[in-house]
């Protein structure tokens, strides 16, 4: 009996546990909500003002919360929970704005509305808290950062304005802007043993390997110039690619001195295969070569033979 009551309890307390993961949604008694009480009371009521005259021209709700900690749930998600259970923006219209910013954890994010997705895109949104937001906070200055990055999205939205930084006010991009990867360290540390991973086997197989390494080595170039974005940034990549174009061959020239290198390449013109590393070479014609696994290996080939067109064909 009690072993039937235990399964019956243990998802009841599981569920229970699960609700209370997460910061509670607190309730909205103003444009700006300072839980986390790191605003001045100036900023409080300027920023108020601020957002119910836009409100009056625009009719977009843009709100502001400022919370202690999110007690470990996603900024994201919390972002969207009170999004959604504020109902920011008009019905029909979809046209609210919601600013989150969690000191404890460091966090912050620009949770838009559908109706509002065309005016601050999400690349519009990171530009503001990348070169708006985050320099102002690094330096302790909530009420700086907050006020701007407010006052950035009211220019998107009033003037179709994109986000640079010149003397606290936004001027027009001069030159594209691209969003680089958000993701969790975990996520960067398995995408990139995957990523680089697989581009640094063909790299090393490229450089160990006499006539063919030098496709491989073109080859491999746009590999080397998109993959890494995800994990490391535009900047890394561009860093990844420099080191690649310039590496590989001064790697492969000194190796071609190596004793081992010339004997592969010696026996793929001479018996028209080479080990290295475990992996067999096999000559292709002029100067090509293709490689397999294991320390040997065994081809076949046909004999010469021609069909007349005889045989059977069937579908299922």
């Amino acid at each position: 009996m009690k072993a039937t009551t235990h399964k019956f309890l243990l998802p009841i307390l599981l569920l229970a546990v699960s609700a209370g993961i997460g910061a509670d949604v607190p309730y909205l008694t103003g444009r700006v909500v300072d839980n986390a009480q790191i605003l001045s009371a100036y900023t409080r009521q300027s920023l108020s003002d601020s957002l119910k005259a836009h409100e009056d021209r625009t009719g977009n709700q843009i709100a502001v919360l400022t919370i202690p900690t999110l007690d470990g749930e996603g900024v994201e998600d919390y972002a969207l929970k009170v999004f959604n259970d504020w109902k920011l923006g008009q019905k029909g219209k979809d046209n609210g704005i919601l600013i989150l910013v969690a000191p404890n954890e460091r966090r912050m994010r620009i949770e838009v509305g559908y109706g509002l997705e065309g005016e601050l895109t999400d690349g519009t949104a990171g530009q503001i808290i990348r070169n708006i937001m985050t320099p102002k906070f690094k330096n302790g200055d909530y009420d700086g950062g907050i006020t701007d990055g407010a006052r950035a999205v009211v220019m998107v939205l009033e003037r179709g304005s994109s986000p640079g930084l010149e003397d606290g006010v936004l001027k027009k991009s001069k030159s594209p802007q691209f969003e680089e990867p958000d993701l969790p360290i975990t996520m960067r540390i398995l995408l990139g043993a995957f990523i680089f991973g697989i581009i640094g086997l063909f790299t090393f197989l490229g450089i160990v390997t006499p006539g063919m390494g030098w496709f491989l080595y073109f080859f491999l170039i746009p590999f080397w110039a998109m993959f890494p974005i995800i994990v490391v940034g535009f900047k890394g990549a561009l860093a990844c690619l420099i080191t690649y174009l310039a590496g590989f061959p001064v790697a492969k020239l000194l190796l071609k001195k190596t004793e081992w290198y010339k004997k592969a390449a010696r026996d793929l013109r001479t018996k028209g295969k080479a080990a290295i590393g475990g992996f067999t070479l096999q000559s292709r014609g002029s100067g090509g070569s293709s490689f397999s696994s294991g320390s040997s290996s065994s081809s076949f080939s046909g004999g010469g033979g021609s069909s007349g067109g005889g045989g059977a064909s069937g579908s299922w």
